[in-house]
């Protein structure tokens, strides 16, 4: 099995940390809220034993990463900047990108706007969607007439750091928990709850934790969380409007590089993000397939990593 090496390169104005196992054609694994490269410890062990040159990194704001005081230094053009440097850092001249959850929009974007640098994608748990006709403030306004859409609720600055901060261990335990196909329909990930709730009060924990997650696991991401504190993660939320203002040269764009997605099929994410699942189709040019895991949640490299890396693989190969 292949060992992790740890990593800093001074990418786009930060000091970005990365973890890589082994050498050969690059593959570059981007997280989601509120992970880091930990969330990828699977896929580096077995893209490394395929081959290819796994690395992961601890994006803008998160683990041993810089993080930035100001809200507008995480848009997605810095988030995409990043990670465009980091291939040139590691002296790659193409590479494939995966991304899962938030990890996916920087991903995709990165297909977008830099194709003669990256030759395939692989999506996870959000599917791509082209830039929406109207602002998201403006979606956010119609979602939120009668109950928080928990987007809207991270808007403002340092409300929601403070309930997740007040005790890490909990809210990485009952983050986990309710976004992954563990959770029966009562303990679900609620993105939406009553006005008078905080987002803290509709996590659920679990009496055991779930088969996929070991208390080391949970130690590790709690660790890490606890030294970097939640606002760089959260920030990226914040930004959701300035992205849309940052990109009307995207309006339509189709993706052209070969593509594969996967989420699970108890991901609460294909529920709000059904119709990009459906129409994928349609805005991606080669698709080389879409694949919901049976019994699969949110973090579904994780909950299922056998499968998932089989599928990265089989991808990898067809390229």
């Amino acid at each position: 099995m292949a060992e992790f090496k740890h990593g800093f390169a001074n990418v786009n104005g930060i000091k970005m940390h990365y973890v890589e196992a082994a050498t050969g054609p690059l593959v570059v694994l981007c997280h989601g809220w509120p992970e880091s490269w930990y969330s990828w410890r699977h896929q580096l062990h077995a893209l490394a034993d395929a081959g290819y040159r796994a690395v992961a990194p601890d994006q803008r704001g998160y683990g041993q990463t810089d993080k930035p005081e100001a809200i507008e230094a995480y848009n997605i053009l810095n988030l995409t900047g990043d990670i465009v440097g980091l291939v040139n850092v590691l002296g790659a001249e193409r590479a494939v990108i995966v991304g899962h959850d938030w990890g996916a929009p920087v991903a995709w974007s990165c297909a977008l706007m830099r194709t003669d640098m990256f030759r395939g994608l692989a999506l996870l748990s959000v599917p791509y969607m082209p830039r929406a006709p109207v602002r998201p403030a403006a979606m956010f306004k119609a979602i939120t007439q009668q109950k928080n859409f928990y987007q809207d609720y991270f808007q403002e600055p340092g409300k929601v750091e403070k309930e997740l901060e007040a005790d890490v261990g909990k809210t990485m335990l009952g983050i986990l928990y309710c976004a992954s196909g563990d959770a029966p329909a009562e303990d679900r990930f609620k993105f939406l709850f009553e006005k008078n709730q905080r987002f803290i009060d509709t996590l659920v924990l679990p009496e055991t934790l779930p088969p996929w997650l070991t208390q080391a696991d949970l130690d590790f991401f709690t660790n890490e969380l606890k030294r970097a504190g939640f606002r760089g993660g959260v920030n990226w939320y914040r930004n959701i409007d300035r992205n849309w203002e940052l990109t009307p040269f995207l309006d339509g764009a189709k993706i052209i590089r070969p593509t594969v997605f996967a989420a699970g099929d108890r991901d609460i994410g294909m529920e709000m993000a059904s119709d990009g699942y459906k129409n994928l189709e349609a805005h991606v040019a080669n698709l080389f397939r879409k694949h919901l895991v049976p019994g699969g949640g949110h973090w579904i490299q994780q909950e299922r990593p056998n499968e998932i890396n089989q599928l990265l693989i089989d991808f990898l190969r067809s390229l």
